[in-house]
């Protein structure tokens, strides 16, 4: 398979893109329209998780935005895989495995022992191939009554050489 797309660090200059990135990535997965009206302030990127997460984008040859993904951290030993969105064109090309595989070597380098997520029920494959295992259930940030997927990966330091 042919890499393309690259990987960079977002920008606050890509904040309004890749809003319409997640949106349109969730809305892929047959939601409706009102389904997508709750959920838009959810989805709305926040210049602060540019600035203050580590958040990554895979950019197309001609500049669009092919994906993305957020991890955040505190004061815990653990990280939140916060954002991650693939543009339904890029679907199943490898851009979702590659931006969770520059998230991970992140989480790693930086020391957490494990991330956590909630998922999107359509995603919960996606992230139990990337090594995610599902524990238990939490409320939808946008939808009363919905539960997600809470998952967690457990990380494994690469021993220093």
């Amino acid at each position: 398979m042919t890499k393309d797309f690259s990987i960079r660090q977002a920008r606050l200059s890509d904040k309004e893109a890749l809003t319409e990135l997640c949106l349109r990535s969730k809305q892929s997965n047959g939601y409706d329209d009102a389904f997508m009206d709750a959920c838009v302030d959810e989805l709305r990127v926040r210049e602060s998780w540019i600035s203050d997460d580590d958040f990554w984008v895979a950019e197309a040859p001609d500049g669009s935005l092919a994906g993305c993904i957020r991890l955040s951290s505190g004061e815990t030993d653990g990280g939140e895989l916060e954002t991650c969105f693939v543009a339904p064109d890029y679907k199943g090309k490898g851009v979702g495995r590659a931006l969770f595989q520059t998230l991970e070597r992140r989480a790693k380098t930086i020391g957490l022992s494990h991330i956590e997520l909630d998922a999107d029920p359509f995603a919960e494959t996606f992230y139990a191939r990337m090594g995610f295992t599902t524990r238990g259930r939490s409320p939808s940030g946008s939808i009363p009554g919905r539960t997600l997927p809470r998952m967690r990966l457990e990380l494994v330091r690469e021993p220093d050489v």
